[in-house]
């Protein structure tokens, strides 16, 4: 299973926690488990070699297994009577299918919002002028370091760098809302602000950051390329003051604990949480996967996640609607009280509920706890400030 590199904030999300203590959300029944995000591997399919992925040879098989244009038409048209999410169009690379363009626009007719995850490295300016006008909202772009020599280290093709930051100039040439996206790992990490400069240099509305998920594609260079739970404290608070600044859109992905970091920060700085003082990261929780947000493979599955690779259904064999509302898994992911070791007892486990898919990635069960947190939950603060565990 391929993962997806596209994330939005999710404005108004039921878990959202304004205005309340932290561990102590409101959970309003209106609009609870609201579909809001789902991202769509349109094709296995691809031009690159990326470290986290696949051979362009095993790409190129697994494309043959892609849905069709009349499979795929049947999709979209089974999520839009069910729910208005915005759907990704993800890949491989999305812009491998032929029928790309033909399909958004489909979607689009059909009330569905369209945004595109590519590598930007086939962007042309007519090639960025037809995503214009295939009605694509935003387009996020993955930038894997702030240099050439690292990105196309990771990325494997020679050139890719250059090749991605030409693809970003010309969609911004052709007026699209710019995202871009980057894994902060082992090998990218002395970049990081450098890569926050060149996102306000080219101009990009938003500057998501990924933390690896050792499931997947990612188990292949987790063990060299992964940060141990400390520095995956020391970026995410990086990356809160960087939020501050307010130069651009600002979200972190696949670190639920992010949410925990900017309510401590906040509560230090005497500033009460609000949309106001922190934009919609106020008002979403940690991971969303199964709660607000699904993936669904070029294949048909459909996933909690792009990283957590436990089938929730199948998108040929039943209407999206009831894989959303009655898949067992899904049922699991959005009931906080499930979870186990020191996530299940954490104060924060409404706002932040651990990475899912990291969980299983490190135990094979993804209700256990998140291995990369380092925070320690009050109750057993206290606990061990009362002698009662050792």
């Amino acid at each position: 299973m391929k993962t997806h590199h596209l994330s939005f904030g999710l404005a108004g999300h039921p878990d959202a926690t304004q205005n309340h203590p932290a561990g102590h959300p409101s959970h309003p029944e209106k609009g609870r488990n609201q579909l809001r995000l789902v991202f769509w591997e349109t094709t296995s399919g691809c031009n690159l070699e990326c470290v986290h992925c696949r051979r362009l040879d095993v790409a190129a098989e697994l494309a043959r297994q892609d849905m069709t244009t009349e499979q795929s038409m049947a999709f979209i048209d089974s999520l839009a009577d069910f729910a208005k999410p915005i759907l990704v169009f993800s890949g491989g690379e999305p812009l491998y299918r032929r029928d790309i363009f033909a399909l958004a626009k489909h979607a689009k007719s059909k009330g569905l919002t369209t945004a595109l995850a590519t590598n930007g490295t086939l962007i042309d300016q007519v090639k960025a002028e037809a995503i214009v006008d295939a009605g694509f909202e935003r387009v996020a772009i993955s930038i894997d370091g702030a240099t050439e020599k690292t990105h196309d280290t990771f990325r494997g093709i020679p050139g890719s760098f250059s090749r991605a930051i030409a693809g970003f100039l010309n969609l911004r040439k052709a007026g699209m809302s710019m995202q871009i996206n980057c894994t902060l790992a082992r090998h990218n990490l002395a970049e990081k602000e450098e890569l926050y400069e060149l996102a306000l240099k080219l101009g990009a509305d938003a500057l998501h950051i990924f933390l690896l998920v050792p499931v997947g594609c990612g188990v292949e260079i987790s063990s060299d390329k992964q940060l141990p739970p400390d520095e995956y404290e020391a970026v995410l608070n990086w990356f809160y003051d960087k939020s501050r600044e307010g130069k651009l859109q600002t979200k972190a992905t696949c670190a639920p604990h992010y949410y925990r970091v900017m309510r401590q920060r906040a509560k230090a700085e005497g500033i009460k949480l609000s949309t106001a003082t922190h934009g919609m990261d106020a008002v979403t929780r940690g991971c969303l996967a199964g709660s607000a947000v699904c993936f669904v493979s070029h294949k048909g599955e459909v996933f909690p996640c792009g990283y957590l690779p436990v089938t929730a259904g199948h998108v040929l064999r039943q209407p999206f609607a009831e894989i959303w509302e009655k898949s067992d898994v899904f049922a699991q992911m959005r009931d906080t009280s499930l979870l186990e070791g020191k996530c299940g007892l954490c104060e924060y486990k409404n706002v932040c509920a651990g990475c899912r898919a990291r969980a299983f990635g490190e135990t094979g069960n993804y209700l256990g706890e998140e291995p990369y947190c380092i925070y320690e939950p009050r109750v057993l603060r206290e606990a061990q400030h009362l002698n009662i565990i050792p």
